[in-house]
């Protein structure tokens, strides 16, 4: 299948593109570079979570990273439009990634019911279903009740756009949150109570150990 019909719920393309699109388009300009990915990789397999939830699906290759960092893992991913989820579905059988549960749906029927039918809490969540300030702010709150005060989440492209900024910049006044990380394409969020409330930016060079460094008090 080289054209798919992309169903999007949320801030759409950043290229301009429309509903037709071709998949190999869809991997240039949704997907994470490859540093990002192994990013995400590292934090899992450094954190062990045993819940991860991943908002917006898109081909699968970030979810392949989540899920291959631990197979322990149970992985959650959802995505709205059928026939991307459908090639996401693909890839996983042909990684053979046998962690991975993947909701398709639209975001806002899909996640409360999720979330109820957890076995455990949310130990990780990377947030890239929805780039407007409404829908992840609601997302991330919907969250809250089922983390932990060990839980990491990540929010992708918390500068993409002024309303993703604003988003961000209301994620870290929360009270919950305790600690964020800022490496402009992503944002991390600690929640573990034992330091003062500190916000940090980051550039990406060396940047795994610089986050364990400002991390490495949550640890205790």
């Amino acid at each position: 299948m080289d054209t798919i019909t992309v169903r999007d719920f949320g801030a759409g393309s950043r290229t301009g593109a429309g509903q037709q699109r071709r998949v190999g388009a869809i991997a240039r300009t949704a997907a994470k570079p490859r540093k990002f990915g192994q990013l995400l990789f590292r934090l899992v397999n450094r954190f062990q979570p045993r819940v991860v939830l991943e908002l917006g699906t898109s081909l699968g290759l970030t979810t392949a990273y989540l899920a291959t960092a631990d197979s322990r893992a149970q992985v959650i991913t959802f995505e709205g439009c059928p026939q991307t989820a459908a090639i996401a579905q693909q890839t996983f059988e042909e990684l053979g990634l046998q962690n991975v549960t993947l909701i398709e749906g639209n975001l806002d029927a899909t996640l409360a019911p999720t979330l109820r039918n957890l076995v455990g809490p949310v130990d990780f969540a990377f947030f890239d279903g929805n780039h407007r300030y409404e829908p992840t702010v609601r997302y991330f709150e919907q969250l809250l009740p089922y983390r932990t005060d060990h839980s990491v989440f990540v929010l992708d492209d918390i500068h993409w756009s002024a309303d993703m900024t604003r988003a961000w910049q209301t994620i870290k006044a929360h009270p919950a949150v305790i600690l964020t990380i800022d490496l402009f394409f992503v944002g991390l969020v600690f929640f573990r109570k034992n330091q003062p409330k500190q916000h940090f930016r980051l550039r990406f060079d060396n940047v795994f150990d610089k986050i364990m460094n400002r991390t490495r008090s949550l640890s205790a």
